[in-house]
């Protein structure tokens, strides 16, 4: 019953996240003076001067999904209910659905974030675990000091200095671009190498600017981990090293950070922004960008609203996933002793 509970408090909280979301977005268009709507009738006008105003009007709903006249509860009620189908609007700028434009982009911001999100915590995670178990030593002073600086410097200044090293300096690594046109698309070996070719660059730099914090994370978790009674009991029980390890040990200390990681699907999407902006990527934050320098506001809004609702599915996945590694977590005690 429990559980239950849980899980429908969690899903009421991530539906009014969205549609709070949506009325943001909503009031952003609609209401703000001079803003998204304003410059899309004053454009719409100057293009289409032999329309009427109702005429204007309605192309404005079909690029916004929002109609100027109507009143504001409709419009609203609209406006949520396009975005729920999957219209979201026309791009000015490309002159297509955003939601076709951003459907192509966000596989290959799906694979740099999926990509580099996995060799972050991986990374991490190991590290982390060997620099507990080496406390004090000259590794783990060593490894907390290359973690501590590394997590100290943004990925966008690490993504400038691969592209100009790796880059445009020794032609190692591709400047732009997610594949070599010349390659026919499909799952042959050229094709695959090719789209790891291009995509090394941003992926390396959200995992060296990212693994440093998930492993100091993992240290500390470790650490405190290693000092409860319970250790004691299982090394005297006769249990190995390597089970300790894996079973008491890693589990316990990976618990705290899981949240985290769904956490960080959000933030990678946002990140994408200024990461593909930077290696000419064409991923769903390269044509958010583009929007913004164009003001193509139906693309840049339809951006931020992917990229939201990247985030309130991670935050929700995580909250109902994480009840099943921790009982703990889904509200019911008892199955936790």
């Amino acid at each position: 019953m429990a559980n239950t509970n849980y899980f429908i408090e969690r899903t009421i909280q991530a539906f009014l996240t969205l549609i709070c979301v949506f009325a943001l977005t909503f009031a952003l268009l609609r209401l703000m003076p001079g803003g998204p709507m304003a410059f899309l009738q004053a454009r719409l006008s100057q293009s289409n001067q032999d329309m009427s105003q109702e005429q204007i009007n309605n192309m404005v709903e079909l690029y916004s999904s929002v109609h100027p006249s109507k009143p504001i509860h409709i419009a609203f009620f609209d406006y949520t209910t396009s975005l729920l189908t999957g219209d979201f609007g026309r791009s000015i700028w490309y002159n297509q659905d955003v939601i076709d434009i951003l459907a192509k982009a966000m596989p290959w911001t799906i694979f740099v974030s999926a990509v580099s999100l996995f060799g972050t915590f991986t990374i991490g995670i190991t590290l982390g675990a060997i620099m507990a178990y080496g406390e004090g030593s000259r590794f783990d002073i060593g490894s907390s000091t290359v973690a501590i600086i590394v997590t100290s410097v943004p990925f966008y200044v690490v993504a400038v200095l691969l592209l100009w090293i790796l880059g445009y300096n020794t032609g190692i690594f591709p400047t732009g671009g997610r594949v070599n046109s010349s390659i026919d698309p499909g799952m042959n070996l050229a094709f695959i190498g090719s789209v790891l070719y291009h995509g090394a660059l941003p992926i390396s730099a959200l995992v060296i600017a990212g693994f440093g914090a998930r492993a100091l994370s993992m240290r500390g978790n470790s650490i405190q981990i290693l000092g409860n009674d319970y250790l004691r009991v299982a090394r005297l029980r006769g249990l190995s090293e390597r089970r300790i390890a894996l079973r008491y040990v890693g589990r316990n200390a990976i618990l705290p950070m899981y949240t985290s990681i769904m956490i960080a699907i959000g933030s990678l999407f946002g990140g994408s922004i200024i990461l593909e902006e930077i290696f000419l990527y064409p991923g769903l934050g390269y044509y958010v960008f583009q929007s913004l320098g164009a003001r193509d506001y139906p693309l840049l809004m339809g951006g931020f609203l992917f990229i939201t609702i990247a985030t309130i599915l991670g935050i929700y996945i995580a909250d109902l996933t994480y009840g099943l590694i921790d009982p703990r977590a889904g509200g019911d005690d008892r199955e936790a002793f």
